[in-house]
């Protein structure tokens, strides 16, 4: 089950819409159009075609099991009082004093340029469930980090 906003689920229902009803007539034109050049056993359009249109499905059944699974929270039921999905968390690296802020989203939402983690990176795994001053001992690739808490708001 993916957890998710619904602003996130909303952008999840117009991709596949896009997908469906732009991107697949495409397609599908682009096979008829190398199918009428001729032989097929030769023609490097023909497979170039039906591999984008593999593509293309794969990514529309992919986007169906993630809509399918999706449950959309309740943003009036969240509390700030622990960190917990869709908050966003002000954070502080003890070791050198940068401060950072993240969102923690689900995986399908998750955009660094935007600041949102997905809820399944070690930073929000390791935030998770802590309050406004505690710490967290983290382990990221680069080795262990502790990051403090100094807010969680919506």
């Amino acid at each position: 089950m993916a957890y998710m906003s619904e602003e996130g689920y909303n952008k999840l229902l117009a991709e596949l819409k896009q997908l469906e009803a732009v991107e697949r007539p495409k397609v599908v034109a682009a096979i008829a159009e190398a199918r009428d050049k001729g032989d097929l056993s030769e023609n490097a359009e023909y497979d170039a075609a039906k591999e984008a249109q593999g593509l293309l499905e794969m990514k529309i059944s992919k986007l169906k099991a993630v809509i399918a699974d999706a449950k959309i929270i309740d943003e009036s039921k969240l509390k700030t009082d622990s960190v917990q999905i869709l908050n966003k968390v002000e954070l502080k690296n003890v070791k050198n004093g940068m401060k950072m802020t993240y969102t923690i989203v689900s995986e399908s939402e998750a955009n660094l340029k935007e600041g949102k983690i997905s809820v399944n990176t070690p930073i929000a795994q390791g935030l998770l469930g802590k309050k406004v001053g505690e710490k967290a001992q983290i382990k990221v690739p680069q080795g262990m980090i502790e990051l403090e808490i100094l807010n969680i708001s919506f």
